[in-house]
């Protein structure tokens, strides 16, 4: 199964400094049928005004991916940990046991992030964070793994949860491939461009920037781009 999820049909608020986007059910957006795609809990769409931002706020048990499509954010936490992660970049937080964290743009630019909760396999560690830079070369014509976890997916940040979340960028009609598995789920958004998602029986979907692709029961996934385009894409359990 391949279904196309539109941007207009998303859940999500205007609040002023925060225009948010919500693929699945978050806060006062609730849809039974968009509860959650395996262990991906949320993927959020999060436009943030310039000097704006997320207040310190508590998690726990709970593994948090920001993907940043434009702009840069600013991450302080309750650890002592404080970074900037710039547009094409991934930072990573493991809520652990508990921890107090704030979001904000300290930019002059609005900052746009792809903000993914994933629910963790196991519980009761130290909450952790990590950031890198990922070098849009680096994944020209293929998908990256920016997060795993699993051992053996190189530079990757480490998630503590039974998932990998993998980024492409493409050029107008190149095919990047990732091989899925039947029992597993995967979930894509393009961050930029138009792409079109193929794969097993399926005839396939095209997919606009920011619309969501839910998969499952396939193989092998074919993703080719119709423009130049640029692909987040979550592979859970």
């Amino acid at each position: 199964m391949i279904e196309l999820r539109p941007f207009e049909s998303l859940g999500g608020a205007n609040h002023g400094w925060l225009y948010a986007k919500h693929h699945f059910s978050f806060a006062g957006y609730h849809d039974p049928a968009r509860v959650h795609w395996g262990n991906l809990r949320v993927w959020n769409d999060d436009t943030i005004a310039p000097g704006t931002g997320f207040p310190p706020h508590p998690h726990a048990d709970m593994e948090i991916i920001t993907y940043v499509r434009e702009g840069a954010i600013t991450h302080e936490d309750s650890l002592g940990n404080k970074g900037r992660t710039e547009a094409g970049d991934v930072q990573v937080m493991s809520a652990g046991t508990g921890i107090r964290h704030s979001e904000y743009n300290l930019e002059d630019v609005t900052t746009k992030i792809f903000q993914i909760w994933i629910i963790p396999t196991r519980s009761g560690d130290a909450p952790s964070w990590g950031a890198r830079p990922f070098p849009k070369g680096e994944r020209s014509g293929r998908f990256v793994t920016l997060a795993s976890g699993y051992d053996g997916d190189g530079d990757a940040l480490p998630i503590r949860t039974d998932a990998r979340v993998v980024a492409a960028t493409l050029k107008a009609g190149e095919t990047a491939e990732y091989p899925l598995g039947r029992d597993r789920k995967a979930y894509l958004v393009p961050a930029t461009g138009q792409v079109r998602v193929e794969g097993g029986e399926s005839d396939g979907v095209e997919a606009r920037e920011r619309d969501g692709v839910a998969v499952n029961d396939v193989e092998v996934l074919r993703v080719t781009a119709l423009d130049d385009s640029e692909i987040v894409l979550v592979d859970a359990a």
